[in-house]
């Protein structure tokens, strides 16, 4: 779309500051008549351990001349936790004055007021900056003002968010609603994020919702009438580190994200981030302005809808874009400019005229929008809903992506300039190419005719006859020439194909998994999944994520059927079954397929690399929460294939938590000590199911057997002292003894295994990190002794979670306790 590379945002009060203040004052009240001056570099108000400070800052990125903000900083070099004003900019003369009278006021060099307290006259005789960061004006009977009850755009563990407070960053803002809901706007109007509570606490009557940032990295709600939190979201380095600062910030691009900061680390990492796509951020780019990604820049670019547009700004492309001719000032006719793979946003209740489902194609779409007045662009979602979005608002939003299933319109003033279109200066060029290019694509096209022609023959002689054809062969055609995107199957197609679900691979945590055969020929997987009662948008949205998500040691998903009740997904078929087969002995038939030590090693490094796309790979990053090596595929050559993934999201939250730990999420032996210590739920715990499955490779032996042999303990534990005492045989899989073992590998196996099952998630590695470790390209140090998991005390008050998040993710998280019933139920699966 010829987008112009979009340039870091300008975050006026996101200043790192690492330098230590070399002057300060060494009394922690402020005197009226106090004066902090832009030209004093060594002033600053700080807290009685110098944990925060307030000082003027210099704009960032620089300006010229220079612009100052009066803020407070936190040692560590976070974000700054408040400002005076909001951001507002001083020059070099300008200064922060306690004024006798008892009130704060930023004053500009001219002398003109930036920002007052309005404290004047209420006998305020004091101001002390805390501990916990917090700005206090106090009289003799107690506070006056506090910057906790006047928030700017950042709120600090202990600080209490409450209904009325708003965070604003330019047009963007926060606030939590007394619903309880955390809401982002734009322009105060368009709500682009909106977290709610899960259904299953829709009985309880809840008032007066406060939010706090823990210290630990949860975010979490508090209500009058309930006893315990409601977790919304979670750090990804939650209850890691120490003398850790974390704040909740509301940035200049509209995001709300956790920082984390250690006192005079001078680095800040982002720990979480409400919108995990920040093109789907409400005016991100600035009106008529579309947000995009390329190859090389994972960061979003800012461009226009087509040469029809111009940059408001061609130095800030995030100020968008304006028509070169305006509408009302046309010539030729208004049209209407097609925008493919591209959507406008739009968040409910605004910008939509009752959306209308249309089923004569996209042109419905562009016409209605064409013929009315009061309509300025649409869009038409191509995701089976046919639904058309009218735009009647000026202000348009736009995202492209070549993912998207929607074609948009924007009313233009003809001729219609497409951002493919040649430029006037080549257009002497390009002529005379036009004529060569005319005849090159009439010769590809004949042959094209030619082939397709024979293929379709072909294909008729072959399959004219099949049952079903018309429909199901048809569809599934559009599979093997199409970019990707899964194939809807009819419900009595899939009966069909697994003749009426007759030969059943297994039983799954999500349903029952049956053989079938396509009208192709091609062998698949279909499981019938069960419990999943989401909307059928919701459905299909999780699908397409699924579907996209591709990878060599990955299933891949082809396609699925969504039909009133019926919920079910096609896999490709793994010929040689799961690992849990050549691993376990049959008890009954006393025999059990074997692999050898090569096979075993590139499969525990194939599901390795697997899990360490999902976690760390993706854009969007996945938590399985359901290693084990039932869901470890492998294909004919013995190549390893994570199964299962992206499903967990399909749950229904009413019952999301209780299935989560039984039979679908947290399978007995491979549960990680959080699921059942009200702990979030990371990418680490899937870690700790991985190194129980490397345990069950080497082995052969399910993890959580105990016998005379292992002196009736954890088998994880025995293994962990016969590996201390020098006996590596005595942990190896009888089987093999008599193979050519590399012992050098089973060494480095069983060190990940140790590493990944230790009972903190902060001591586990990544996936990434355990790929590392198998391949031996890094040293591995001895790993402390696992622990059998303990009754964790660390956040009891904590609610527990019931959507995972990664290390690397944004995911939000609304939910409530589990009930004791469903943790008793856990530990004795």
């Amino acid at each position: 779309m010829g987008l112009q590379t979009q340039e870091q945002p300008q975050l006026l009060s996101f200043v790192f500051f690492f330098a230590v203040i070399s002057t300060i004052s060494g009394t922690t009240t402020i005197s009226p008549g106090t004066i902090l001056y832009v030209s004093n570099t060594t002033q600053s108000w700080s807290s009685p351990n110098n944990t925060f400070s307030l000082h003027f800052l210099p704009l960032h990125p620089p300006t010229s001349p220079p612009s100052f903000i009066a803020a407070i900083v936190h040692s560590g070099g976070a974000p700054a936790v408040w400002s005076a004003g909001n951001g507002a900019t001083v020059d070099s003369g300008g200064s922060l004055r306690f004024l006798p009278a008892g009130n704060l006021r930023l004053v500009n060099g001219s002398g003109s007021i930036l920002w007052d307290s309005g404290t004047s006259n209420m006998g305020v005789s004091s101001a002390t900056l805390h501990d916990n960061g917090n700005l206090v004006l106090s009289n003799a009977t107690g506070s006056v003002w506090s910057s906790f009850d006047n928030p700017t755009d950042t709120i600090v563990p202990s600080q209490n968010f409450t209904v009325g407070m708003v965070l604003h960053s330019g047009l963007y803002s926060f606030s939590v609603l007394r619903s309880g809901n955390l809401t982002l706007k734009w322009s105060d109007s368009v709500p682009y994020w909106d977290q709610g509570l899960n259904s299953s606490m829709s009985v309880v009557n809840l008032s007066s919702p406060v939010l706090e940032l823990h210290s630990r990295g949860i975010l979490q709600l508090f209500y009058l009438n309930l006893s315990l939190p409601v977790v919304v979201a979670y750090s990804s380095d939650y209850d890691e580190g120490s003398d850790v600062l974390r704040v909740l910030k509301l940035d200049g691009d509209g995001n709300l994200r956790i920082y984390s900061s250690k006192r005079g680390s001078g680095s800040v990492t982002v720990g979480w981030v409400a919108v995990e796509d920040q093109c789907e951020v409400f005016g991100y780019c600035g009106n008529n302005g579309v947000c995009s990604y390329n190859d090389s820049n994972s960061s979003p670019i800012c461009g226009c809808p087509s040469q029809n547009f111009v940059m408001v700004d061609p130095n800030d492309s995030r100020k968008g874009c304006e028509r070169k001719v305006r509408l009302e000032d046309c010539i030729e006719k208004v049209a209407m400019l097609q925008v493919d793979h591209a959507r406008f946003l739009t968040y409910p209740p605004q910008f939509m005229i009752n959306p209308e489902v249309f089923f004569v194609g996209i042109s419905a779409c562009s016409g209605n929008c064409l013929a009315a007045s009061s309509c300025f662009a649409s869009t038409s979602l191509s995701d089976g809903t046919g639904l058309c979005y009218i735009k009647t608002s000026k202000f348009i939003s736009g995202y492209h992506n070549p993912a998207l299933p929607s074609t948009s319109f924007i009313k233009v003033c003809g001729p219609l300039a497409p951002n493919s279109a040649p430029s006037l200066e080549n257009a002497g060029v390009e002529r005379e190419w036009g004529l060569h290019a005319w005849i090159i694509t009439l010769a590809i096209s004949s042959t094209l005719v030619g082939f397709l022609v024979f293929e379709g023959g072909l294909w008729l002689c072959c399959c004219r006859n099949r049952p079903g054809f018309g429909g199901f062969a048809a569809q599934y055609a559009l599979l093997e020439y199409a970019s990707g995107a899964p194939v809807h199957f009819s419900y009595k197609e899939l009966q069909r194909s697994t003749k009426g679900f007759k030969e059943k691979l297994g039983d799954g945590g999500f349903g029952a998994v049956y053989k079938g055969n396509l009208a192709n020929r091609t062998v698949v997987a279909v499981k019938q999944l069960e419990g999943i009662e989401q909307g059928e948008k919701q459905f299909r949205m999780e699908v397409s994520t699924i579907s996209s998500t591709h990878h060599l040691n990955l299933v891949r998903l082809i396609g699925f059927c969504s039909e009133g009740r019926h919920r079910l997904l096609v896999y490709e078929f793994m010929k040689n079954g799961s690992l849990d087969n050549f691993l376990f002995v049959n008890v009954e038939q006393q025999s059990g397929k074997l692999l050898n030590w090569r096979y075993r090693f590139n499969i525990a490094l194939g599901a390795a690399r697997g899990l360490t796309y999902l976690h760390e790979e993706c854009r969007n990053c996945i938590v399985h929460c359901d290693v084990k090596p039932e869901n470890i595929l492998l294909d004919e050559n013995y190549n390893a294939k994570v199964s299962d993934f992206g499903l967990a999201k399909l749950l229904n939250p009413v019952d999301h938590r209780h299935r989560t730990l039984t039979s679908v999420r947290g399978t007995r032996g491979y549960l990680a000590p959080e699921w059942l210590a009200n702990l979030p739920i990371t990418s680490k715990s899937d870690v700790y199911s991985y190194g129980m499955v490397l345990l069950e490779i080497v082995s052969g032996r399910r993890n959580f057997e105990v016998s005379e042999e292992t002196r009736r303990i954890k088998f994880s534990i025995w293994a962990y002292e016969e590996f201390e005492k020098g006996n590596i045989m005595g942990v190896i899989d009888r089987r093999l003894i008599s193979q050519e073992i590399n012992l050098e590998q089973v060494k480095r196996v069983l060190l990940a295994c140790f590493w990944c099952i230790q009972e903190q998630p902060s001591q586990r590695p990544t996936m990434g990190k355990v790929v590392q470790m198998l391949e031996g390209v890094t040293d591995i140090q001895r790993p402390p002794v696992p622990k059998i998991n303990s009754n964790a005390t660390a956040i009891s008050t904590i609610a527990t979670p019931s959507v995972p998040i990664c290390s690397s993710s944004s995911s939000s998280l609304l939910t409530f306790e589990a009930s004791p019933l469903a943790l008793e139920g856990a530990q004795r699966t």
